[in-house]
């Protein structure tokens, strides 16, 4: 039994890590258990609100509505954050209450009538999206702090390999039951309501981890009081002051730049995937189930890929193919309505997934200032959710003028913009 539990000590962290690291290493992991079975819900959620009459407007306002809430707070989230002593608390807080929503979502339909169901789960995923842009800021932070400028790749493809391999199977499981049980939407609220445990298990678990307290954080401007802009300025004085301190941090300017351009045709086609396999591949809940383990088990092959390959040949060989695949795919899935090809198009995908997951956040963390990681962060946050608040809805926009297939193809053009901006980036001064 001892060997077995040194073996699998060793599976879960590298033999360098000291005893604290290895103990958040197997805490991150077991977290990445209770996301995994949340992520499951997240797959069937657009698929709920398709089959209750959902139209293309308000499934994109389900992806929308957390970019708007990131683009208007996640700089204050940021700051804030960056004053906590300790950022533990409240990521694994926050964290438990956006899991919440997916038992608030179950519960939904049994109290209210029929035709205000799509309503209130909007309302409740609105409601959550505070919470959601402090988890975003503060899972880089802490699984920096966690795994250091040496150890990133390490910890997050085995945490996203735990987590993909949880909702794979989970997701496959899930689908047979809500083709099985056909009795709408009991089925899908039962399921909402058993994945809600694993925020139960993330609460737990992440709460345990131990990282560094934060040192009190230099203002972003040199010469300010609290990190706001220049004392005692006007806002548009504090805001090109704020400009001006970032410029100083040219590779991170470069980077979240060329970023957010990626991120506007990945958000252009988040909401339109959803509708595609229902209205256009007429796939079953059960085929839907098996395109998302699909792709999310290849995503487990990848993140154990990718770091090895970044270590022959770099992170920027991995950030150009990486985006280039994740730019076809749109429109290789508009070329076909037959689901057992979708399923093989998502399972090639998750390779380049699982890459992306890695290079961007392990890229991103290079050129963010050690002594300010939740406010670069949070300031790279920003820009994501600034392409998530348009480009889901100008997507089913588009699926509504010129049909889903259309509108996917847009998307790929929008990513292969982003692909060039990374394959031509100048190298790292």
């Amino acid at each position: 039994m001892n060997r077995f539990l040194q073996r699998l000590s060793r599976l879960a962290a590298p033999a360098e890590t000291t005893p604290v690291q290895r103990r958040n290493f197997i805490n991150v992991q077991i977290d990445a258990v209770g996301i995994g079975l949340s992520a499951a819900a997240a797959t069937f959620l657009p698929v709920f609100l398709t089959r209750l009459g959902a139209t293309n407007t308000q499934v994109g306002l389900l992806t929308a509505m957390p970019s708007l809430t990131g683009l208007v707070f996640g700089v204050l989230v940021g700051r804030y954050l960056q004053g906590q002593r300790q950022i533990v608390p409240a990521f694994s807080q926050a964290r438990f209450l956006v899991v919440s929503a997916y038992a608030l979502t179950g519960l939904a339909p049994f109290v209210v009538p029929a035709g205000w169901a799509v309503p209130a789960v909007l309302a409740i995923w609105a409601a959550v999206t505070l919470p959601q842009v402090a988890v975003n800021v503060g899972f880089s932070v802490v699984m920096n702090a966690v795994a250091g400028p040496k150890l990133r790749y390490d910890l997050l493809s085995r945490r996203w390999s735990i987590l993909g391999l949880t909702s794979a199977v989970t997701v496959a499981l899930a689908g047979q039951v809500l083709d099985r049980a056909q009795i709408f939407p009991l089925n899908y609220q039962l399921t909402f309501l058993a994945l809600s445990v694993g925020g139960l298990i993330s609460l737990v678990f992440s709460s345990r981890i131990q990282i560094p307290d934060q040192p009190p954080a230099p203002p972003l401007v040199p010469g300010a009081q609290d990190g706001r802009g220049a004392a005692g300025g006007s806002w548009p004085a504090r805001l090109r002051a704020g400009v001006a301190a970032v410029r100083r941090y040219p590779d991170y300017v470069a980077f979240v730049s060329r970023r957010f351009v990626f991120f506007l045709g990945l958000s252009l086609g988040v909401p339109l995937f959803p509708l595609y396999f229902v209205r256009e591949a007429q796939a079953t809940d059960a085929w839907i189930g098996a395109i998302n383990t699909a792709q999310t088990c290849v995503l487990v092959v990848g993140y154990s890929l990718w770091p090895r390959i970044s270590r022959v040949r770099g992170g920027r060989f991995v950030l150009s193919w990486t985006t280039f695949g994740l730019a076809l795919y749109p429109a290789l899935l508009a070329g076909t309505h037959d689901v057992r090809v979708i399923a093989v198009l998502a399972g090639l995908v998750g390779i380049f997934q699982a890459g992306l997951d890695l290079v961007f956040f392990d890229e991103l963390m290079k050129t963010v200032p050690a002594d300010q990681t939740a406010v670069f962060v949070s300031l790279a946050q920003s820009l994501q959710y600034l392409s998530g608040v348009a480009a889901p809805l100008i997507g089913t926009a588009l699926a509504d003028a010129f049909g889903l297939g259309g509108a996917l193809v847009a998307s790929a053009v929008v990513r292969l913009v982003g692909w060039s901006l990374f394959a031509f980036w100048p190298a790292r001064r």
